[in-house]
């Protein structure tokens, strides 16, 4: 079964849940709490307030009230309002019934009763005493019960109301003692579900982190092999979050078609230095065949057929090799007989100036080596060393093998060259292009052989010059061993 993928976002969104949907349920915990408590209280201190409202100001108005309706019945109204009394009185029982109705204590609603009772037995005394008031010879009576009635009933009323507000002042006292207990219970449990929050939010983050830091980790690395030239890497988020996964899946991408590329350009490259290579070795000195022609056609016209015979087979072998079926590498063996034959061609028209001697080993024979190699240095040695020297010069060819490599040395005893002039032929001959157009020929001819051994062979191999003003130079060639 495939695991289901979630997205680095969706992690995130989990996280915040975690931390903020606790913490939200607490609040309105504490807000609800915080809510009921405060209702609670104002009902207490509403009921509380309505109820002291009747506490002293009811006794004293219906006892003054009355009072004057019973002694001076016949000036009360201009003294007093004689309703006054039962619409005090009915707006108490207004009051205390409503108070009764929202009673929820099982003792208010009975001190909130006999409140009401007492207050109903009051009305009536105070509706008798009114009547009784405007008749004749009745006032002794009326005082009597103004006492006994008015008075002692009101105080009555006053002690249950005290009564009431006590009891509702002792429920404030446990409402006090109950939000404690409350808030206590909701610190401990805040601090719970907050320890909770921290170490679920710690885990979870702890687990996104490392998915996220290990998926960066991987493409870093996979970056930097990319960028040391390992195309073939590949960033694996099988296990990563969506995000990670389509930035590895571009990546690879990335990867792929710049590796691609690179390998289109190493091709392009190889086919330059394929044709760079025929190129150079197409500029390898053509007037030699111009001259060997020239030579031939005056031996003929001389009627030296020897001669002419010995020149075109040099001249065929000559070509042979040049040419060798289009091959780029040719043995040992090969290009010692291209460069004899060479000699030979060239001995012919420098006799009085020029002796040669190849001593090449014949275990040096089966290796390979790039055509034209060593024909150049032995032209090089001819035409800019024995030919500036007066008298017999002398053009040595060798060979060995040295701990994996072919060393060729050519070696003539001709003019040398000075310090100078040495080091301007080595810059020339090690130069990234060189100007065929101000160039020496002596430069150019080493150029386009240095230039095609790196070609096939890399930059550390090459033609390492030494030379002596009148004693002569030496030519030394390093290339690969490689058997044919």
């Amino acid at each position: 079964m495939e695991k289901r993928k979630t997205s680095l976002n969706s992690r995130l969104n989990v996280l915040v849940a975690v931390c903020f949907i606790p913490l939200l349920v607490i609040a309105m915990y504490l807000v609800i709490m915080l809510y009921r408590f405060s209702e609670r209280y104002d009902e207490t201190v509403q009921n509380i307030t309505t109820a002291n409202a009747y506490n002293l100001d009811l006794k004293e108005q219906v006892d003054y009230t009355m009072y004057i309706i019973v002694v001076n019945s016949e000036r009360a109204e201009e003294l007093v309002d004689i309703d006054a009394p039962q619409q005090l009185i009915g707006q108490a029982r207004e009051d205390f019934k409503e108070l009764y109705d929202s009673a929820g204590a099982s003792y208010a609603r009975n001190n909130l009763q006999r409140i009401l009772k007492s207050l109903q037995s009051l009305e009536t005394s105070v509706d008798e005493i009114r009547q009784d008031a405007t008749v004749t010879g009745n006032y002794d009576r009326n005082l009597e019960r103004l006492d006994l009635d008015i008075r002692v009933q009101t105080e009555l009323i006053q002690e249950q109301i005290q009564e009431y507000i006590y009891h509702e002042a002792s429920d404030l006292e446990s409402l006090r003692e109950g939000i404690r207990k409350d808030v206590t219970t909701a610190i401990v449990i805040t601090i719970m579900i907050i320890c909770i929050i921290l170490i679920t939010t710690l885990l979870l983050s702890r687990k996104i982190s490392h998915n996220l830091t290990s998926g960066i980790d991987q493409l870093r690395m996979v970056t930097r092999k990319a960028g040391h030239g390992d195309f073939s890497v590949q960033a694996d988020m099988q296990d990563g979050d969506e995000e990670l996964e389509e930035l590895a899946e571009g990546f690879n991408q990335m990867v792929e078609r710049i590796g691609n590329l690179v390998e289109d350009i190493q091709i392009e490259q190889l086919n330059l230095r394929t044709t760079e290579q025929k190129l150079l070795q197409a500029q390898i000195n053509p007037h030699f065949l111009y001259n060997t022609l020239d030579a031939i056609i005056w031996l003929a016209e001389a009627g030296e057929k020897e001669q002419v015979i010995m020149m075109v087979t040099a001249l065929s072998d000559f070509f042979r090799t040049t040419l060798s079926k289009g091959r780029d590498y040719i043995t040992v063996e090969e290009e010692e007989s291209h460069i004899r034959s060479y000699l030979q061609i060239q001995q012919f028209r420098y006799q009085d100036i020029l002796e040669y001697e190849i001593d090449i080993p014949k275990e040096m024979h089966e290796y390979q080596i790039l055509k034209l190699t060593l024909q150049p240095l032995v032209e090089n040695a001819l035409y800019h060393g024995i030919k500036n020297k007066r008298g017999m010069g002398r053009i040595r060819v060798s060979g060995h093998i040295d701990s994996g490599y072919l060393v060729f040395l050519v070696t003539d005893n001709g003019m040398g060259m000075i310090p100078e002039r040495l080091a301007e032929v080595q810059r020339e001959m090690n130069s990234e292009h060189l100007d065929e157009h101000n160039a020496d020929p002596s430069g150019f001819g080493l150029y386009n052989v240095v230039q095609r051994i790196r070609l096939n062979y890399g930059p550390q191999y090459g033609i390492w010059l030494s030379s002596t003003y009148g004693e002569g130079t030496e030519a030394r060639v390093e290339i690969p061993a490689i058997k044919k």
